[in-house]
């Protein structure tokens, strides 16, 4: 049984110490396909060398909304010639969080959409971050018809899901699905369309019930896929099928799971 990482941040610094070992706890876990999007511009450069040297990563190039203060508005023609290289499977992590301290919507908003713009040129699914802020995003989506990509961490109502579905969009669920008192999630992922969701780990965040006050990984994976094959009533196996046939399509990725 295997299945894909749809959004793990690798380059993080806590996996500089332990990096093969956790590729390795990955693979025996099943995990052989990482897609890992970036934060800032500063890291780009860093993310490419890396998924060059490991092929079972593939990137992502974006300006995460939580890091504000440290884009320029340069960084949008670098974002541009970088995906004009062709080594991106999406553009992202991008999109809007109003749940930080005195978020500059203004600017958020500005970042946002200027990316997904370039998502729109290179023909590239998006990768959104959407905190406190869901309803703005779909309304934001609808402006660019034509657009594909995936709601990460999806915490929007089944009524937005709906909405986001219409328009194209998956939504990927991590950690957050193992926990036992998280019922309007549960109720949500039981009700989704299977054909529209992505597993992620969203690494090293989002740990799940298991794992709490612990860095995530991609090996605890299967533990977010056997939470939602319950909550579905599907067999683990099915859902892994499915889920990795959903991101191969979003994400164009190879039939096989490594290049």
């Amino acid at each position: 049984m295997e299945i894909i990482d749809s959004h793990c941040h690798l380059d993080d610094s806590s996996f500089a110490a332990d990096f093969e070992q956790m590729l390795e706890r990955a693979e025996k876990a099943g995990v052989s396909t990482l897609l890992v999007p970036a934060i800032q511009a500063s890291g780009w450069a860093a993310l490419q060398q890396l998924c060059q040297r490991y092929p079972q990563l593939y990137p992502a190039y974006g300006l995460h909304p939580m890091f504000m203060p440290h884009h320029r508005e340069q960084d949008l023609t670098a974002l541009s010639q970088r995906l004009a290289q062709g080594h991106a499977i999406a553009v992202g992590e991008c999109g809007l969080d109003f749940y930080i301290p005195k978020p500059d919507k203004q600017r958020q908003q500005q970042f946002f959409e200027a990316q997904l713009e370039l998502a729109q040129q290179f023909r590239l699914p998006v990768i959104i971050h959407a905190r406190k802020a869901v309803e703005q995003v779909v309304l934001t989506l609808r402006r660019f018809p034509g657009l594909t990509g995936v709601l990460h961490s999806f915490s929007g109502s089944q009524q937005q899901a709906e909405r986001l579905i219409d328009m194209g969009f998956m939504m990927s669920f991590g950690g957050p699905a193992t926990y036992a008192n998280a019922h309007r999630l549960h109720s949500l992922i039981a009700w989704l369309p299977t054909n529209s969701l992505l597993l992620e780990t969203d690494s090293p965040d989002q740990p799940g019930a298991a794992h709490r006050g612990q860095r995530n990984e991609p090996a605890y994976l299967p533990e977010v896929l056997h939470a939602i094959s319950s909550l579905k009533g599907i067999p683990a196996e099915r859902l892994a099928e499915e889920t990795t046939a959903n991101a191969r399509r979003l994400f164009n990725l190879p039939a096989t799971l490594t290049r």
